[in-house]
């Protein structure tokens, strides 16, 4: 197979994208389970939402404390360690007697997994400029299909020998994954003289001095938070009347999700092409719009389907185009840059999740996709802001 720059072949983006999809699978494992392990541990609907919200604060801080070190460290061996780290938090959640525990095993799974965000980075540091949008759209296609598929693997493996099975499978998977990015994975040391307290201060200061950053940091927060509420829920409502759905049949919603995540794959090269605006208007507008479908979905399959398709397309589109363009800000600065826009994302899912779980407990269905919509108008507001901030700075230029 023909390699392309700095050894980056077909093959070796196909294996990138499976362990993205891979690691960060793992924290949304328990989404279409949440009725079930609710029943089975005796707890509230937003008492199992905490799993899902601790995952995703566990992904927080290892975007934060950890993806950082990919600036430091041989990247390789930093990455088959985090994948083995995260293989055995899933074994604590898979043989966990008790909620505490459950929920221990699911942070630290989730605070190792964000091995994912250091193979974007690397993937971004291989492919040639005018390849790196597509490559770096590819692999986040296949981080998001890892979080949409997980749904309809946990439901099916979980309706054929309970809940922990998802996650003694998954550990087995993990532990394979390690070895092959061991053997796949070229070494690649970093350049950077700052210790570990510099590295971290530099990522903050690297969004702080740069108003682009900030601007598409919030809206990866915000988009993925409006990702969260729908998919946190769906299992409730899937699972009460009118539709008495199974797990394995609540996860099979995943791969209507997916199709719409892989329809977002081009976003990257638009904005290779300087069409990254009007792809994140268009999306953040249709973003907003999904709502009002998935509202119906409260009594219609087919108005619930139409508005899964149109958010996680939007969702994924407005993500891969902040990610390429933020890559381009500081080449040599591509993990923390990572770090810090994922670690806004990822603490928008967190957020997400909670709000999301919260709004079911008090006012059902309605509730969660009015929280939805609000979040989504929120981001409409601040890509609007940030627009003309940028006009008014070019008139003041010129």
């Amino acid at each position: 197979m023909t390699k392309t720059h700095h050894g980056l072949s077909p093959a070796l983006i196909a294996l990138m994208s499976m362990a993205t999809g891979l690691a960060v699978a793992s924290n949304y494992y328990p989404q279409p389970l949440l009725d079930t392990i609710a029943n089975a541990f005796s707890i509230t609907a937003s008492q199992a939402g905490f799993i899902v919200t601790a995952a995703q604060l566990g992904y927080a801080a290892g975007l934060l404390l950890l993806v950082p070190l990919g600036d430091m460290f041989e990247r390789r061996t930093l990455i088959v360690v985090m994948t083995l780290l995260s293989a055995g938090g899933m074994l604590i959640t898979a043989s966990s007697p008790s909620l505490g525990l459950m929920i221990l095993g699911t942070a630290l799974t989730g605070l190792f997994s964000v091995v994912a965000q250091l193979l974007v980075p690397l993937a971004a540091t291989l492919a040639t400029p005018e390849s790196r949008g597509r490559v770096v759209g590819t692999i986040m296609s296949g981080l998001l299909l890892g979080i949409l598929l997980a749904r309809t693997v946990a439901g099916l493996l979980a309706s054929l020998g309970g809940w922990r099975t998802v996650y003694w499978v998954a550990s087995v998977l993990m532990v394979l994954m390690a070895l092959a990015l061991w053997r796949g994975l070229p070494k690649l040391k970093s350049e950077t003289h700052l210790n570990y307290p510099q590295l971290l201060g530099s990522v903050f200061t690297l969004f702080a001095s740069n108003k682009l950053l900030r601007t598409r940091a919030l809206l990866g927060c915000l988009s993925f938070a409006n990702f969260s509420v729908l998919w946190t829920s769906m299992a409730f409502l899937l699972a009460a009347p009118p539709f008495h759905f199974s797990d394995a049949m609540i996860g099979l919603f995943g791969l209507v999700g997916a199709a719409g995540a892989l329809g977002a794959r081009q976003a990257g090269g638009l904005a290779d092409r300087g069409k990254g605006h009007p792809t994140t208007t268009g999306g953040l507008v249709l973003l907003l719009l999904s709502w009002v479908a998935t509202w119906f979905g409260h009594s219609s399959v087919f108005a619930l389907i139409i508005g899964i398709i149109v958010l996680d397309l939007t969702v994924q589109a407005v993500h891969i185009t902040n990610q390429t363009i933020i890559y381009r800000v500081n080449p040599e600065a591509r993990n923390r840059l990572t770090a810090g826009y994922m670690t806004s994302y990822f603490i928008g899912g967190a957020a997400g999740s909670l709000i999301s779980a919260t709004a079911w407990q008090h006012a059902g269905w309605a509730g969660v996709c009015a929280a939805g919509a609000i979040l989504a108008l929120l981001n409409v507001l601040v890509w609007w802001r940030g627009l003309r901030g940028a006009r008014l700075l070019r008139r003041n230029q010129r």
